[in-house]
């Protein structure tokens, strides 16, 4: 893969999604990332399921390498504060307060390096009557708002992955890559404080858009009602989901597609707007259609009209489906030691390349003899101690 973010290096010391997620995006760009974790505990995400490799870790630590450090002690804090020096970016998604016990507030390495740009992480901001308080995915997504646009309120729940961890890693990467552009213009570092409520709440800006401009409380069928986005449920139990958002082609063509023009001549659905007010009922005519074929039929049938529609694939079927498999999705892991033998490339591609690979997620300070020894042969941009440097052929 082009590596856009070549030479550029960031330390991450970050845990479960947030931080890391925010430092893989830009690995998966070039970026050289040096996660920090506790020495023998490691980040918690480690051990999440079974073992101390877990999927969930994997998934958002690749392309990355790791030293174990305990910045409690002085000499692993000099290791720490010389790899500051050296570096381009730092992210920790800590409780407030936290980083400032054991040195690694914005205020201390910013003087060690003037240049770095400090990525914190947070769930509700650096002060507020919140700051403190402990914070998941679930408690993001349900106090920004997001989650109630999300659900049916008729049959509230938690679905689906951890859409408020990575959505504010993604928010966090993109910030460091504006600030990593104005570093480039100005040589000076800039804090960045970024908080899951206010990635959140930015996410679902359609939303309070919609509650601003027309004073109506928004609510989780409000999006489908309107895009005319539906679900049906196939004479094999399988799922296929098409949207016909405000373009009459994709109705007329619907209709055509499953042979009911009396869906046409009913008033109820004969326009966009009453199809709107009558979502319920339509939707239930057409699963009444739909449950008369097997999804793979109506899969060929709608491949020869227009009409945006899609199976609802599990994961192994997306592994198989001919797009994905054209657009080489699925990748190997390279340098695999234990774990998943492939796993999804990053989903950019620069003049056309795009990653054949991706770099499997660090063991344990795997790679921690090799950058305090490549510390320790750099000229000295802060005190190491010897008995922290150790012989290495490896360059950092």
């Amino acid at each position: 893969m082009t590596r856009v973010l070549d030479g550029i290096r960031i330390v991450e010391q970050g845990t479960f999604i947030t931080g890391p997620c925010a430092a893989m995006m830009l690995a998966d760009l070039g970026a050289d990332v040096i996660k920090i974790e506790a020495k023998g505990k490691g980040d918690p995400y480690r051990s999440f399921k079974t073992g101390f490799y877990s999927a969930h870790f994997q998934a958002y630590n690749r392309n990355k390498r790791a030293i174990g450090l305990d910045l409690k002690n002085l000499a692993d804090r000099d290791v720490f504060y010389a790899l500051i020096a050296q570096s381009d970016v730092y992210i920790q998604n800590f409780r407030p307060g936290v980083a400032a016990r054991f040195g690694a507030d914005f205020e201390t390495l910013i003087k060690i390096n003037p240049r770095l740009v400090y990525c914190s992480i947070s769930g509700f901001g650096p002060d507020g009557p919140y700051a403190q308080r402990p914070v998941y995915d679930s408690v993001a997504q349900a106090v920004s708002g997001f989650l109630s646009v999300a659900i049916d309120p008729q049959q509230p729940r938690f679905i689906g992955p951890a859409l408020a961890d990575a959505i504010t890693g993604l928010y966090a990467s993109l910030g460091i890559s504006a600030a990593l552009l104005q570093q480039a213009r100005t040589g000076k570092g800039k804090r960045i404080d970024i908080s899951m409520l206010e990635a959140m709440m930015h996410f679902a800006v359609e939303p309070f858009m919609g509650y601003f401009a027309l004073g109506e409380e928004p609510s989780g069928t409000d999006r489908p009602r309107l895009a005319q986005a539906y679900i049906m449920r196939c004479k094999d139990k399988k799922l296929f989901a098409f949207h016909l958002s405000s373009i009459d082609k994709f109705w007329d063509a619907l209709v055509e597609a499953v042979g009911a023009q009396h869906l046409n001549d009913d008033p109820r659905f004969s326009t966009r707007l009453s199809r709107i007010d009558n979502y319920d009922a339509l939707n239930a005519a057409l699963n009444a259609i739909f449950a008369t074929r097997n999804r793979s039929e109506w899969n060929e049938r709608f491949s020869a009209f227009d009409v945006p529609f899609a199976p609802i694939n599990s994961i192994a079927d997306v592994i198989d489906d001919p797009q994905a498999r054209h657009m080489g999705v699925i990748v190997p892991v390279a340098g695999r030691i234990e774990g998943a033998q492939h796993s999804v490339r990053p989903a950019h591609s620069f003049d056309g390349e795009r990653a054949s690979e991706v770099t499997a997620a660090p063991l344990i300070d795997q790679h921690g003899a090799a950058i305090r020894a490549a510390l320790a042969r750099a000229p000295a941009a802060w005190p190491l101690r010897e008995a922290d440097t150790v012989p290495a052929a490896q360059p950092a």
